[in-house]
């Protein structure tokens, strides 16, 4: 089942600003704070060593301002990178309510990155980073399927196949022939969420699809009362 949706509901499920929830995907964990305030601090030396380079009359207005914004780095950094994504999910023009169902689901143990370090011995040793994954493909009766790879959580153990499966779709195209990106993998009868970064304000999604899925359902059951 594909239902377009308007513009206006396209953008309030995925806003132009970020959403609490994309603020703390990436705010991170504290070493990923350390790492920001260390940046705020680094240009705030620059810039004030530039307004002293510039002397009184060179700009001292916009190196204030300047050195307010780098200061805060650390709060507003997340927020940027997340709008920004954010606004790339919005350049499409056209976007749809998209169910389908669980097609395929699959755990592996991917290699993530390596380190070396060295023994007691004094030998190099190579020491992978591996992470647990879900790997789920979903579909519809059209033909269309796709995969999405997150890390594995302890929900994700509920998923199974013949599971319904919803997501928001977005496309170029008015009639949603060719989907161009998706959303988080929504699965309502396990209440579980299915996505690396949470694109959609998600509860205003769960009550925009119950809302839809019962248009339709009314819809159909007025066709076969007319029949």
């Amino acid at each position: 089942m594909l239902i377009p949706i308007t513009r206006k509901t396209f953008e309030q499920l995925i806003p132009a600003v970020a959403t609490g929830a994309q603020y703390a995907y990436y705010s991170g964990k504290f070493p990923d704070f350390l790492k920001r305030l260390l940046i705020s601090v680094v240009a705030v030396v620059v810039i004030s060593l530039l307004g002293l380079a510039l002397g009184n009359g060179g700009g001292g207005g916009l190196v204030f301002l300047l050195g307010i914004t780098a200061s805060l780095y650390w709060l507003w950094g997340p927020v940027a990178v997340a709008s920004f994504r954010n606004v790339e999910c919005r350049r499409y023009q056209y976007a749809g309510f998209w169910q389908g169902r669980v097609l395929d689901v699959y755990f592996t143990d991917d290699l993530i990155g390596q380190e070396e370090t060295v023994n007691t011995r004094g030998d190099l040793v190579i020491v992978e980073n591996r992470e647990r994954r879900l790997n789920l493909e979903v579909g519809d009766k059209t033909g269309f399927s796709t995969q999405m790879q997150v890390p594995l959580r302890k929900e994700h153990e509920k998923i199974v196949k013949g599971q319904v499966a919803l997501m928001l779709v977005m496309s170029n195209q008015p009639d949603l022939s060719r989907i161009s990106k998706y959303s988080d993998i929504y699965i309502p009868n396990k209440n579980i969420w299915v996505s690396d970064y949470p694109y959609l304000r998600r509860d205003e999604f769960i009550d925009i699809s119950r809302q839809l899925r019962e248009a339709k359902r009314k819809r159909q059951s007025g066709t076969r009362d007319r029949d």
